[in-house]
């Protein structure tokens, strides 16, 4: 029983033809989207600042950010590679989600505000600084829906989002390129904590972003990063809740 050639290889398993150029494209799409449709919201509803935006209309502002995060990564994998599963490893087995719960539960009491110190006192800010952001999107979590809404946000909908694309279409992307795991796990929690625009959180951003990077280069699938990213923010949001 002969094997197939290498040529019959190549022609049944072609190498996939996506790459950073689509990373770009999901980048500008996605920030793209969300500034037309804030502009277009608060014209339409009257909202003068970012500030006057209720929490169900930042929920249904973050859409069209997602969606040009998902556009790139399903239009990648559909036009130039071999489906979403394959190319970015979107698959999850049993032990994935004590993993991730485990991991993510660490991680989120203080990697934050420990990493972040040497940036603040740099800066002459406090601890109040750096929680400011998320203090003000549970501020606007108002009774149970309030929070109901908060969960979808910050639980589900983004460690999806920005696990297929920044743990999938990135991070794979930049092993494509010829970077070694290590510095494609680097650069990879690099740009995940710049895209948030939160300087003063960025170093714990980019720990958070590294952890994940680094579960999706040894287990070779999402999983065990989404279920780590979903517990990770999911104990930062029943802080806030608590402390409220």
């Amino acid at each position: 029983m002969t094997g197939r050639s290498t040529t019959d290889r190549l022609q049944v398993d072609p190498v996939p033809a996506w790459g950073l150029g689509d990373v770009v494209l999901g980048v500008l799409a996605a920030q793209f989207l969300a500034v037309v449709a804030t502009v277009v919201a608060m014209g339409i509803a009257g909202w003068r600042t970012s500030e006057e935006i209720p929490l169900w209309g930042g929920a249904i502002l973050q859409v069209p950010l997602w969606f040009g995060y998902l556009g790139a990564v399903v239009l990648a994998a559909r036009t130039k590679g071999r489906g979403v599963v394959e190319d970015f490893g979107f698959r999850f087995r049993p032990l994935d989600a004590p993993l991730g719960l485990v991991v993510g539960l660490a991680m989120a009491p203080g990697a934050l505000p420990i990493l972040c110190l040497p940036l603040l006192k740099v800066l002459d800010k406090t601890s109040d600084d750096l929680s400011a952001p998320a203090k003000q999107l549970t501020d606007k979590a108002q009774g149970a829906a309030g929070w109901v809404v908060l969960v979808l946000i910050v639980v589900v909908g983004a460690p999806l989002v920005e696990e297929l694309f920044f743990r999938g279409l990135l991070l794979r992307s930049l092993q494509k390129r010829g970077l070694s795991d290590l510095w494609s796990c680097v650069v990879c929690a690099a740009v995940f904590a710049a895209i948030h625009l939160q300087p003063l959180q960025f170093l714990g951003l980019f720990a958070v972003g590294l952890v994940l990077s680094v579960l999706a280069v040894r287990t070779g699938r999402l999983g065990p990063s989404i279920w780590t990213h979903a517990a990770f923010n999911a104990t930062s949001v029943a802080i806030l809740y608590a402390g409220r």
